[in-house]
């Protein structure tokens, strides 16, 4: 089974089945390495198939891969089946199954009937059969990493669902410009206007590392802030923005409170951008700008039909049961925020009375839908500006699907914070919203913005920076 690639023996992979029904492609995965799937493994799959979940789904998928896999191997089931022609050669170890019982000496101390002690036995007798190649459990369950390490079996956590090792390396969409921009990028520059807008062409260093719709800005005794229009080798043109913290661009009454409000709502009021991400901690404003702008292309703009609002369900404490009424009832209790949001946007015509508000009130609660996730699939959404809240607890999957329902003059929206997660198995860097700002970023028609000053209250900021 030892296999050599230039001098470095390849390594061997035990995969526990929490890797294959997290990522049913993981057998892709591990490059010129080789893959072994115990019996238990197997066993465990089998019982998981059945039923509609997603791990039902992915247990299905990953059985049909294997069996793809080791049907078209013409070699003994010994000797492993080639992953190279199933992966267009992005795999091109071999893949393993167990062909034979196995009594670990190592698990004595642990009780056999445990499929994951199984798993473990699988791995010690490899490790002792093949002394001179590294032979490694893959596991998502950390416990079970423990128990190997406590055994003396290398074991490593499946890192491939992640789009960041580190989140802190995040795109923000903002850039701060050095003092020296100017004179290091100003020689031969271009400036026009247009529609009210400055245009400048710049050529420098600065200019390859930036995106399209990144946000660039310098505090001089005027500040600058810009958008990144085009980029093209080392020239790149910015245009100035439209200043909504100014009282006269108002939006729905509000106006930005500070620069990344700004920014955003650049973004969201622009008709261009269809696809938008607003990352930032509580009381940041995300939800009371996008309702804002959304608000204000709707009934002032006619620019979209309706807002659709949803969330993922996740409570932060127990469940509460079952809830009465039809969708848009049973997901009330889920939509405080927009509720909150909507009594500040309801007070900000002080010149209307309580009538006037009452009326406003109606209509804006005609033109917003609250709808579940569980009924996205097979939906598509025209004309529409559609609004994904606590996106951070979506997988990747979850939010292809949801991004995909954007039809013709729809603007899908994304709002989150990555560092309050609720969904088990998610983390910071495998989050579907941390996915989507990464593979968006430089995309002429999508924004990102990282909001980082809470507008909240002093009290809410002090709460969220010492506890």
């Amino acid at each position: 089974m030892a296999r050599k690639s230039g001098k470095k023996p390849t390594k061997l992979f035990v995969l526990d089945t929490n890797v294959l029904l997290h990522d049913p492609t993981c057998v892709y995965r591990f490059q010129e390495h080789d893959i072994f799937l115990p019996m238990a493994t197997l066993e465990e799959m089998d019982h998981n198939k059945k039923g509609m979940t997603e791990v039902a789904r992915n247990a299905r998928q990953a059985t049909r891969f294997i069996e793809e896999i080791v049907s078209a191997s013409e070699e003994s089931i010994e000797d492993g089946a080639d992953l190279a022609s199933h992966s267009h050669k992005a795999a091109t170890g071999r893949l393993f199954l167990q062909t034979q019982p196995i009594a670990g000496d190592v698990t004595a101390i642990l009780p056999n009937s445990k499929v994951d002690n199984q798993i473990l036995g699988v791995v010690a007798h490899l490790k002792q059969r093949h002394p001179e190649r590294p032979v490694i459990l893959v596991s998502k369950d950390i416990n079970m990493r423990i128990k190997a390490r406590a055994l003396g079996i290398p074991a490593e956590d499946y890192f491939n669902d992640k789009v960041l090792e580190d989140t802190d390396l995040l795109y923000t969409g903002v850039l701060e410009l050095p003092a020296d921009f100017w004179d290091k990028h100003g020689k031969g520059m271009e400036s026009w206007q247009k529609d009210g807008r400055s245009y400048y062409r710049v050529t420098g260093p600065l200019c390859a590392g930036l995106l399209v719709n990144q946000f660039v800005w310098q505090d001089l005794p005027n500040p600058f802030q810009a958008r990144v229009q085009e980029v093209a080798g080392n020239t790149a043109v910015l245009v100035t923005l439209k200043d909504y913290s100014h009282h006269k661009n108002n939006v729905w009454g509000i106006t930005a409170r500070n620069r990344e409000q700004n920014f955003a709502l650049n973004m969201l009021m622009d008709p261009e951008i269809d696809f938008v991400t607003l990352l930032g901690q509580a009381g940041t404003g995300k939800t009371l700008l996008t309702l804002a702008a959304g608000l204000t292309q709707i009934l002032e703009q006619k620019t979209y039909s309706e807002i659709i609002m949803t969330r993922v369900t996740v409570s932060v404490g127990e469940d509460i049961g079952f809830l009465p009424g039809t969708e848009e009832e049973k997901m009330t209790p889920w939509m405080g925020a927009l509720e909150d949001n909507l009594d500040v946007l309801n007070k900000t015509d002080d010149d209307a009375g309580e009538w006037g508000r009452a009326a406003t009130q109606d209509l804006i609660r005609s033109r917003i839908k609250v709808k579940s996730l569980n009924f996205m699939r097979g939906r598509t959404f025209i004309n529409k500006f559609l609004i994904i809240d606590e996106a951070q607890n979506l997988t990747s999957k979850q939010m292809k699907t949801l991004i995909t329902r954007a039809g013709p003059g729809t603007k899908v929206v994304c709002l989150g914070n990555i560092a309050q997660i609720d969904t088990p198995y998610l983390t910071e860097g495998s989050s579907g919203l941390t996915f989507v700002v990464d593979r968006f970023k430089g995309w002429p028609h999508s924004g990102h913005i990282t909001l980082a000053r809470g507008e909240r209250s002093r009290l809410a900021d002090h709460a969220a920076s010492v506890l």
